[in-house]
């Protein structure tokens, strides 16, 4: 039976010593009726997945959601792992029984810790974070998944304290809400 609940799957190495994941993953906490958490560094900390397990989740939900932050300008390595031992050929494309993926709802929420002006041509990074994205972008269109624009909160390192956290919680959860 399909879940009305969103799945969120957390890739984050240190999720304990994150400072936004961490808050982020506090609050989705406080609504199981509306969120299913699934952190997969510490579901997993030998970094062998359940290839089963996790094909299960993700066809009991409609919307996943994939929350890392932004590593080496791509994903922590954990979750490139998950994308090539969970979407296989057969299950996820590349057959008639494949696509199992295949409508569903998917976004990504990413904290930077750059500021957003700096993901620019002009600037130091030279491309924007959507550009910096279009692999995730093709690889939910290849499998023929509903992709949705992204979450982004940015300026993480230079932006620790309390209140800059705090305002980043409402504008996720309104985010997850209108997908």
């Amino acid at each position: 039976m399909k879940s009305n609940k969103t799945l969120i799957i957390v890739t984050h190495p240190k999720l304990e010593q994150s400072v936004v994941n961490k808050r982020w993953v506090n609050e989705l906490m406080k609504y199981p009726d509306k969120y299913i958490v699934h952190a997969l560094y510490q579901a997993y900390p030998d970094e062998r997945l359940d290839i089963a397990k996790e094909q299960r989740l993700v066809e009991d939900h409609d919307r996943i959601v994939f929350q890392f932050p932004l590593y080496w300008f791509s994903s922590p390595p954990l979750l490139k792992k998950w994308f090539d031992e969970v979407l296989t050929h057969g299950w996820a494309y590349g057959s008639k029984s494949g696509y199992k993926v295949s409508g569903k709802k998917v976004a990504l929420a990413i904290s930077a810790g750059l500021d957003e002006y700096e993901f620019s041509p002009t600037e130091k990074y030279k491309y924007t974070l959507s550009e910096l994205t279009r692999p995730f972008e093709l690889s939910f269109e290849y499998v023929r998944a509903d992709y949705r624009p992204f979450f982004a909160y940015y300026g993480i390192d230079l932006n620790t304290s309390s209140e800059w956290i705090e305002q980043s919680v409402p504008l996720y959860l309104n985010f997850l809400d209108s997908l």
